[in-house]
């Protein structure tokens, strides 16, 4: 049952969704659409994939850090995906830059995110507890 809202007389309109602090939030409380957005992280690490000629790890993983991953993080305690597709979204991005590196592409992908200190975005929930 939908109920109409009203502040001082003036009736509110419905949205079916909304952005608040950088949080796109939909009416049925689903966060696919920012989750969605988040992925847009993605450009960031196609950038640095073709301007970054020497792709040392070490400085990699520093601008992964600080360019793209807070992209996929912000107020994420607040947004954190629980259906398994927006995981899968946000985990090809770490999976993407995990494979940058020839040398590292033989190995599973969980033992590039273990070289590189990461965490998958399912293993993340039971560490930070939401």
């Amino acid at each position: 049952m939908k109920h109409d809202y009203s502040i001082k007389g003036r009736q509110l309109d419905v949205v079916a969704t909304e952005r608040d602090l950088g949080v796109i939030i939909s009416s049925n409380l689903k966060m696919a659409e920012h989750c969605y957005e988040a992925y847009k992280a993605n450009r960031m690490l196609g950038l640095l994939k073709r301007t970054v000629k020497y792709k040392n790890p070490e400085m990699m993983m520093r601008l992964y850090k600080s360019l793209v991953r807070p992209h996929l993080e912000y107020s994420s305690p607040v947004w954190s995906p629980r259906n398994r597709k927006d995981k899968l979204l946000l985990e090809r991005v770490h999976h993407r830059f995990t494979l940058l590196f020839d040398d590292l592409k033989y190995l599973e992908y969980s033992e590039r995110l273990t070289k590189f200190k990461l965490y998958s975005h399912y293993r993340r929930e039971e560490i930070v507890p939401i």
